[in-house]
């Protein structure tokens, strides 16, 4: 083994290297469909909830819109969904899966399902992990230093 680093010792470090561990996990399958994980993510929330408007997807993804915007942009552009004004208010946007983006769902829908069966966790464990990452999501993003 080789010498450490003292970062075996932060959780937050932990959680980092485990989130970057498991987003790799995933970049061949999205790679074959031409998609990033940030925009899967994005795509999930799309196919979960049909329409949606830009600041409601914005704070499902806890992204600001100048992160947003190009994502959504790419998505338009690649053909998976579609972006229009709201006919109430102009200065809302809604979103929604164009056909090609129903295919895409169908092909990736049992990603998460397959590649947790690459983590070595029982369904207990990743049970309480989902738990645990939950509430240390909730409880930092309602905390300041």
């Amino acid at each position: 083994m080789g010498e450490t680093t003292g970062l075996e010792q932060m959780i937050c470090f932990n959680l980092y290297a485990a989130s970057r561990a498991m987003t790799a996990l995933y970049r061949p399958a999205l790679d074959a469909h031409g998609i990033t994980y940030p925009q899967y993510v994005a795509l999930r929330v799309i196919w979960h909830r049909g329409d949606i408007t830009v600041r409601d997807l914005g704070h499902a993804l806890a992204l600001d819109s100048g992160t947003l915007s190009p994502l959504l942009k790419r998505l338009e552009t690649q053909g998976l969904i579609t972006r229009r004004r709201g006919t109430d208010d102009e200065r809302t946007v809604w979103i929604s899966p164009t056909d090609h983006g129903r295919e895409l769902h169908q092909q990736v829908s049992d990603l998460p399902e397959r590649l947790a069966c690459a983590v070595d966790l029982s369904t207990e464990e990743f049970r309480q992990l989902h738990h645990l990452l939950s509430r240390v999501r909730d409880s930092a993003a309602s905390h300041t230093i």
